[in-house]
């Protein structure tokens, strides 16, 4: 009996097993598998569990491989860029939107100090630091210098001409979002705005800015 036993085991550990894919994504391994009519049972060493035929979307051998997922902008890495391609990004980006050099150059100094690969702690990326949703909406890889810059002149340019040309309200919604602007019908009183606002203008008066 006990080497009948011995040899049970030994055919289950050299039986290929296999992974059960469920509708929820996850993957259970079971040595083989059965079906009856709607319901399917997993078996393993250490016991059997049914389950509804519909809950299991396929079955992967043991040894499978699943295929690399393709490269998405959340995976990709930051391109950087030096100081002075960054400049030329942005006056070229200006002239394209109509906007001053000067005022681009001063957002991009205050956001990232002209760093392509600047990630912030709520998550806004590269030189004009682009939240990745805001990124999205105006179809562009914040990840990629160009897209960057040329996204967030875009839509700075588009805050400007929201606001009537009103560059206290545009810069306002740039860092704390058009909805801030328009419940406090004006720059919201928030600290972090405030400043953020002197820096730009002090960036366009050549002053230095505070870290």
């Amino acid at each position: 009996m006990k080497a009948a036993a011995i040899l049970l085991l030994f055919a289950w550990s050299g039986m290929a097993g296999e992974y059960a894919v469920l509708m929820s994504g996850a993957r259970l391994y079971a040595e083989r598998h059965e079906a009856d009519g709607g319901k399917v049972t997993l078996y393993s060493q250490t016991g059997s569990t049914e389950m509804d035929a519909g809950a299991v979307v396929r079955f992967e051998s043991e040894d499978y491989v699943a295929p690399q997922p393709p490269a998405s902008q959340s995976t990709a890495p930051i391109i950087a860029v030096n100081v002075v391609d960054a400049k030329t990004l942005v006056d070229n980006a200006a002239r394209k939107y109509g906007l001053p050099p000067e005022l681009v150059r001063a957002v991009v100094a205050v956001e990232s100090a002209y760093r392509a690969d600047a990630v912030s702690p709520k998550g806004a990326i590269g030189l004009m630091q682009l939240m990745p949703s805001t990124a999205k909406g105006l179809g562009a890889d914040p990840k990629v210098a160009e897209q960057n810059v040329d996204a967030g002149t875009r839509y700075l340019r588009d805050l400007l001409l929201k606001y009537d040309q009103q560059m206290f309200h545009a810069l306002a919604a740039y860092n704390a979002g058009p909805g801030a602007v328009e419940k406090y019908h004006g720059v919201p009183p928030y600290r972090e705005t405030h400043a953020y606002i002197l820096k730009v203008l002090a960036q366009l008066k050549g002053l230095p800015t505070a870290p």
